[in-house]
């Protein structure tokens, strides 16, 4: 487990580099794909774009960290258009009737427990702490497990391929998923447990020499 303590600080303000501009392409592509799923029902280009998200997730940490290009926009548009996909797809696959309720339920209640430690963090001075690997390796393999299942609905050779491909990433993503909530929890318990609130810093007497 990571050492627990304030997120690293993002050295640049850059704002147009690679990876901001694929995670702000993921961003606009959510719309995109609600009218393709939902409305279109073209399942085709709906696998497509999730694809693209997956691979484009992917490949923004990497070019950031091979072509120093981190930024404090980019440290918020990624995990942002994490979120997004991992509420809005899972959500519109069940509208569909392609994937059961009760599994949409388990991610997004995962996520929602986890703002539930927002408050807490912020009484000990932090937003947020390190991202967990598992987290990460969780969220790509859903991120792969969605489009495959949705290609899973395709009559041909390639869905009956993917089919149990997409349920196989589903069943490892949702696991690793729940494990990071574990994880993350524990930090945060030993947050609370190590770290003094904020408001004993700001009423302690000032000790600076005069």
């Amino acid at each position: 487990m990571e050492e627990i303590g304030p997120e690293p600080v993002v050295e640049t303000n850059r704002i147009f580099t690679v990876p901001n501009l694929l995670s702000a392409v993921r961003l606009v592509m959510v719309p995109v794909f609600l009218w393709v799923l939902l409305a279109k029902e073209a399942d085709g280009w709906a696998f497509a774009i999730l694809f693209f998200a997956g691979l484009s997730d992917w490949a923004d940490g990497k070019i950031a960290r091979l072509m120093n290009q981190s930024s404090r926009l980019g440290a918020l548009l990624d995990p942002a258009a994490d979120r997004l996909y991992m509420l809005v797809i899972p959500i519109g696959l069940a509208i569909r009737g392609i994937m059961p309720w009760w599994l949409i339920g388990v991610l997004i209640g995962r996520d929602v427990l986890l703002l539930a430690s927002a408050p807490l963090l912020r009484s000990r001075g932090l937003t947020a702490l390190p991202v967990i690997y598992i987290g990460k390796a969780a969220t790509f393999a859903l991120m792969y497990g969605f489009p495959m299942i949705l290609a899973g609905q395709l009559d041909s050779v390639i869905g009956d391929i993917f089919y149990p491909c997409g349920w196989a990433f589903m069943i490892w993503g949702t696991g690793m998923y729940l494990w990071s909530f574990v994880l993350y929890w524990i930090q945060v318990v030993q947050v609370m447990r190590t770290m003094p609130p904020v408001h004993h810093a700001k009423s302690s007497p000032d000790n600076s020499p005069r």
